[in-house]
């Protein structure tokens, strides 16, 4: 027994994305660009909704909250994956393996919970616009980020748990570039069959519920939206959803795509392709899908740099 727990806590080896081949570091240092970007963007969205007293409303809040998640998701597996890649190592210890899996799942999870609450805060604003400051008051916007935060570490904990405490066998090579639970799951050894219909039942608590309730909430906004006379409230009501469902798509699409998938059903190159959308590419684009469609932080962008510009001169 003590010897099998020792295996157990030997260290794994990160397959990684990337090989020494041009092409390769090219696309490597790409990546690098594009998590630069990533942590800029969602870093200067959450000064500005700080700094610019405009933009201190629950809305904001919970868009500062989205931005705080995709900088740890980011930040999360990135950084490791590139000190792998220039230091030519591959291993991440146990404790290391654990705590990666813990933080991206919490913060993931999160990024669900969160961006189904802010459904509810649309609804709100579009549906009852004059009750919005009495239902959606800062104490309900921080309630819904606690909540988020909650939920999401509770099962990220009791999941990471679970699957660190099987045994793992073989070459314990996970085929990716980070712990994410459908790679490290392949290395357990016996059978986790019971365990792995509760984590498809936990799968559709998380992704396909928050959806269902996503798609209510803009059911009664259509319904409202249509019945507006004004082709302008049309208009700005159509522009204060765009961005929050355009952010929605991108992430429950990529995290459907990685999770509910059957394992016979499942590749180490389709596993990678869907953890660089919704790890990289979608908390890249999030930031600038609304900073650059919503005029209140663009504005609040304006006229800091126009501060700065004047400083500077």
């Amino acid at each position: 027994m003590r010897q099998s727990n020792q295996s157990s806590l030997a260290d794994f080896i990160l397959e990684g994305l990337f090989d020494d081949s041009l092409t390769h570091v090219f696309l490597f240092s790409l990546t690098l660009v594009v998590y630069l970007v990533a942590v800029s963007g969602n870093s200067l969205t959450i000064l500005l909704i700080c700094a610019d007293g405009r933009l201190h409303t629950p809305m904001y809040f919970l868009l500062s909250q989205l931005s705080l998640m995709d900088l740890m998701h980011v930040t999360t597996t990135i950084p490791k994956m590139a000190a792998n890649y220039l230091s030519s190592r591959k291993s991440i210890s146990f404790v290391g393996c654990a705590t990666q899996h813990f933080l991206y799942l919490a913060v993931g999870g999160a990024e669900c919970v969160l961006l189904t609450l802010m459904s509810y805060d649309r609804y709100v604003a579009i549906c009852h616009p004059l009750h919005y400051a009495v239902i959606m008051s800062r104490r309900v916007a921080l309630m819904m980020a606690v909540m988020s935060w909650l939920i999401s570490a509770t099962h990220s904990l009791i999941h990471t748990m679970i699957l660190m405490h099987f045994p793992f066998c073989g070459s314990r090579t996970i085929h990716h570039f980070y712990c994410e639970f459908p790679a490290v799951v392949q290395l357990v050894c016996g059978d986790i069959t019971e365990y792995e219909k509760t984590v498809y039942i936990c799968g559709v608590l998380l992704l396909l519920f928050p959806i269902l309730l996503v798609s209510i909430s803009y059911g009664f906004i259509l319904h409202s939206v249509i019945q507006m006379r004004s082709a302008g409230s049309k208009r700005n009501a159509f522009a204060t959803c765009s961005s929050h469902l355009t952010v929605v798509s991108f992430w429950f699409g990529a995290s459907i795509f990685s999770y509910m998938r059957p394992r016979s059903q499942r590749t180490p190159l389709q596993d990678k392709i869907g953890s660089v959308f919704y790890s990289i590419i979608t908390p890249t684009l999030n930031p600038l899908i609304y900073t650059l469609r919503n005029k209140d932080v663009a504005k609040a962008l304006r006229k800091v740099l126009g501060r700065d510009a004047v400083t500077a001169m």
